[in-house]
């Protein structure tokens, strides 16, 4: 399992679908997510320190975990079949639930846990993003972070939901 960070969220025309990217924390694989309109603003308001005035539905899950006293201790990206993502929630007591990747990294960045994927995952769906200048030492956050953008939108120029169905299409079972 790699750990991952969230690049960034970026709404493709002309299906308006978000695309959520992560990144290989000590990698150069990135792992672009086509997720929901709902998540995806509730990944960008977390992102952004922006307090809804009632809690969204992650806030909600958030109270729920720490009403019930347990702990959110990682989240899991564990397979991808047809193009679809799937993931776990594991909970202190090695409770797992199974979740939709996009729920699953809403709440997890509300209570810090850590987001990983399986090799496996990565192997099969992860992308190799070149910087112009990837032997460039990362001194400047700032920079880095904005040519990692520059580097999704280009790829998300090149790139369609279907490009992650693999070379059989859609299985017909």
């Amino acid at each position: 399992m790699g750990e991952m960070r969230i690049v960034g969220i970026r709404v493709e025309p002309p299906q308006n679908q978000p695309v959520l990217l992560l990144r290989e924390v000590s990698g150069s694989r990135y792992l672009p997510i086509w997720i929901g309109q709902s998540e995806a603003a509730s990944i960008a308001l977390e992102q952004r320190g922006v307090e809804p005035p009632r809690p969204l539905t992650h806030d909600l899950i958030e109270q729920i975990v720490a009403a019930f006293d347990r702990t959110l201790v990682e989240v899991r990206i564990v397979d991808m079949r047809e193009g679809t993502f799937y993931a776990e929630m594991v909970f202190d007591g090695d409770v797992v639930v199974e979740a939709r990747p996009s729920d699953a990294i809403a709440v997890a960045m509300r209570v810090g846990a850590p987001i990983v994927a399986a090799d496996e995952v990565l192997d099969d769906a992860g992308l190799l993003i070149h910087d112009e200048d990837e032997s460039s030492s990362d001194d400047e956050a700032g920079e880095s972070s904005e040519e990692e953008v520059e580097a999704f939108r280009e790829f998300l120029d090149q790139v369609s939901p279907e490009d992650f169905l693999g070379p059989d299409g859609p299985s017909a079972s």
